[in-house]
């Protein structure tokens, strides 16, 4: 019973510094000009990556080596520059356009750059043989919650700010994804 209340605590404090990635680059992101309508669907889409992205990983590692963790940190630390250099590059622009936004296809690219980190931790987890409903249900809502958390926060930062918010917002994007090239 002890071994098994381990596990969940173990597992729902890697969902929770999951989630704070998640947390981290949501606030970067509020600052876009976000109704909530939209958090709520970027929070629920980021969970679902958060589920299937372990869920792959955990399949993964049953076959990979441990080396594809750090190509994952690699490719969402790109991600994140991208995502990051554009946004701060649109607020300087005279017109609206966004060339990603976080709707559509820029929605699955946010989700996808947030959520390689969790691919990575699934590759370990895999290979340790943990529970997989428990590892997609804690992860799935905690990085929901965090991301909403995030998100909200950001866009209450973002009254505050005025029109520099969304510079801010991609320098935090752009910061995160340098720490995961870099650090």
């Amino acid at each position: 019973m002890s071994a098994m209340i381990g596990e969940i605590l173990t597992l729902a404090l890697m969902a929770f510094a999951l989630g704070m990635d998640a947390f981290s680059v949501g606030l970067g992101m509020g600052m876009y000009r976000l109704g909530l309508r939209q958090i709520f669907k970027i929070g629920i889409t980021i969970g679902l990556f958060h589920v299937w992205m372990p869920l792959l990983g955990m399949i993964a590692g049953r076959f990979l080596s441990n080396t594809f963790g750090a190509i994952a940190g690699y490719v969402g630390g790109g991600l994140l520059l991208l995502l990051g250099v554009q946004m701060m590059w649109s607020s300087f622009r005279e017109d609206e356009d966004s060339l990603i936004t976080p709707v559509g296809l820029g929605l699955l690219l946010f989700a996808l750059s947030v959520s390689l980190d969790s691919f990575s931790v699934g590759l370990s987890l895999g290979i340790y043989g943990a529970k997989t409903l428990l590892v997609l249900t804690l992860f799935g809502i905690g990085a929901t919650a965090l991301t909403w958390a995030g998100l909200l926060t950001g866009r209450k930062v973002k009254g505050w700010m005025g029109s520099y918010s969304e510079a801010l917002g991609g320098a935090i994007l752009l910061a995160f994804g340098v720490k995961l090239l870099f650090l």
